[in-house]
């Protein structure tokens, strides 16, 4: 199975395509405003409002063999800790030798934000490169998978 943590998510699209091609089902998983698919391996999941919902709800079913796309941290240490295997928007996967480094370096991101109001930015934009960086991640990760069973 692959969980998508919707909200914000630039590659559904490019999941669906994929999933689709390699039978897999997938939940899409938002508080809502998403169009649902008319695809049959695509399950819409709409969650009540409210902080980590949607998290909660993947990291409560990702298990060994599934694959979750997100790009928030601290559900990717929470879908690794189950085994799943994990990649961000841009193809980066997260597992078990690098999640602790990552998390560490999120954390301490949040911290120098909070100490210096000036310091805001939203990091570098969503590109091309970054979108075939994660279509062949995915790729990867489905074939590892199949491979595992």
């Amino acid at each position: 199975m692959i969980y998508i943590d919707a909200d914000a998510c630039p590659v559904k699209a490019e999941v669906e395509k994929v999933g689709t091609r390699h039978g897999v089902h997938i939940f899409v998983v938002s508080n809502g405003g998403l169009r649902p698919s008319q695809n049959p391996l695509v399950e819409t999941i709409i969650v009540p409002d409210g902080p980590d919902i949607a998290d909660m709800w993947i990291a409560d079913r990702a298990v060994t063999g599934d694959i979750v796309i997100t790009g928030d941290i601290p559900l990717a240490a929470k879908c690794v800790a189950a085994g799943a295997r994990v990649l961000k928007h841009n193809g980066e996967a997260l597992n078990q030798a690098n999640i602790g480094n990552v998390l560490a370096t999120r954390d301490l991101m949040t911290d120098i934000r909070a100490a210096d109001p000036f310091r805001q930015g939203g990091g570098k934009a969503f590109s091309k490169a970054d979108r075939s960086r994660f279509l062949d991640a995915l790729e990867r990760e489905l074939r590892a998978t199949k491979l595992a069973k």
